[in-house]
């Protein structure tokens, strides 16, 4: 059962944001489809929840200056069924599509699924974010099939749980947080961190901020997401990869790969990039860059697995980014 608690329904962002500022461990209400769980569960126990669903500057999808602002209540079936992301961001579209569940598609937020809690089962049982009893790792000593191989020197293991993350953080996304001081931007990239301590965050969110917009510049390079599941119905792919190739000819010009649920954070790999630029994608290339992406990955004690399927999934984002698919 939950803990009782205040509700608030604004209707713009100024009133939201005097929402969560004015009471005590307030939290964004948006699809819910992850918050309801975590309130069910006692993880979270607000003492209000602001509904944010009702704010109209935080919706819809529109084309700028040849890149693409996407409102934060964009759903992921508003998103899988825009025109313009169909045509020119497939890596949005193969990683909203991988959320399989038809109820998730309709109610799940873009900023939703940005800003949502690790799956960690540790996490889900009210360890916290280090899962820590006694001061020791749960994680280190226990099971960690699904946790990370990178980012993973300690202590926190969780990794994140972002389908649209490394897409987005290849197409160089930006975000746009309001809060009591006003409008602020920041990219994506840096949204994400990894916590030290129990009572920060992973993600760059103060308690009284909501993010509004994401913005998405031209780029005009191919795009795509491969994830590797361990079945096709509602379930966290165990690795993925967002993949951008900025192309001159046959040649890659400029490239951005990043994994995920491998790491706390989406991982940016430098070293599959240095692999791409300057040559010609070949299923050998491609094959070299997913190598090379996980060359610094550690495995726990369960987990080893879990480098072969980051391999793959950035040697088939590279060569779904061309058009091929093995």
């Amino acid at each position: 059962m939950m803990k009782a608690f205040e509700y608030a329904s604004p209707t713009t962002r100024e009133q939201a944001v005097k929402a969560l500022s004015s009471a005590d461990n307030a939290v964004i209400l948006a699809g819910g489809t992850d918050l309801l769980s975590l309130m069910k569960d006692r993880i979270i126990t607000p003492g209000r929840v602001v509904n944010i669903k009702n704010i109209q500057q935080l919706k819809g999808i529109r084309s700028e200056g040849g890149g693409l602002r996407i409102g934060s209540l964009v759903t992921l079936d508003e998103l899988l069924n825009d025109d313009n992301v169909k045509k020119n961001y497939p890596a949005l579209i193969q990683a909203a599509d991988g959320v399989r569940s038809p109820q998730i598609q309709m109610m799940g937020t873009v900023g939703g699924d940005l800003c949502q809690r690790p799956r960690c089962w540790y996490y889900r049982s009210g360890y916290g974010l280090l899962a820590q009893h006694n001061g020791r790792s749960m994680v280190e000593e226990g099971d960690n099939r699904y946790h990370a191989i990178l980012g993973n020197q300690g202590p926190a293991y969780f990794v994140n749980p972002s389908s649209l993350a490394p897409a987005l953080i290849a197409l160089e996304a930006r975000l746009k947080i309001f809060g009591p001081k006003g409008e602020r931007e920041v990219a994506l990239e840096d949204f994400y961190r990894i916590p030290s301590r129990n009572d920060e965050r992973e993600y760059d969110l103060a308690s009284d901020e909501i993010l509004t917009e994401i913005i998405i510049p031209a780029s005009g390079a191919r795009n795509a997401t491969y994830e590797v599941r361990q079945k096709e119905a509602l379930d966290w792919p165990l690795a993925a990869a967002g993949v951008t190739l900025r192309m001159n000819g046959n040649q890659v010009e400029d490239a951005r790969v990043v994994l995920g649920h491998v790491a706390p954070t989406p991982w940016i790999s430098t070293e599959a990039r240095e692999v791409l630029v300057g040559n010609q994608v070949s299923e050998e290339l491609a094959d070299r860059a997913g190598r090379q992406a996980v060359a610094n990955a550690r495995a726990l004690s369960r987990n080893e697995y879990k480098i072969r399927l980051a391999h793959v999934a950035v040697k088939r984002a590279v060569l779904r980014a061309t058009g091929r698919e093995i």
